[in-house]
């Protein structure tokens, strides 16, 4: 029989220690609520790149859910230009 591990979330199984799979998660999260914040008001991606403040290849990057080429600080900063409020609840699982 195969000991198997349990994960909270899909990212956990993506990292090598808690706190990278912790960043990870929130990073997906403020990716995917800014990728549905652009989506909802149907911008192209020129809209997109003016109201961001990024290039056009990074938006390109944002929009197609590529985590690996953003940090959290940079993910902040793009909410916060689109007029974003990011909020952060700390706690014990």
């Amino acid at each position: 029989m195969i000991d198997a591990e349990e994960y909270k979330s899909v990212w956990d199984t993506l990292s090598d220690t808690p706190k990278e799979g912790a960043n990870l998660r929130l990073r997906s999260e403020l990716m995917s609520e800014v990728s549905s914040f652009i989506e909802d008001r149907h911008w192209t991606q020129s809209e997109a790149v003016a109201r961001c403040g990024i290039t056009q290849p990074r938006t390109a990057d944002l929009l197609r859910g590529r985590i690996s080429k953003f940090s959290l600080d940079a993910l902040v900063n793009i909410a916060a230009s689109l007029g974003l409020t990011v909020r952060m609840r700390v706690g014990t699982p």
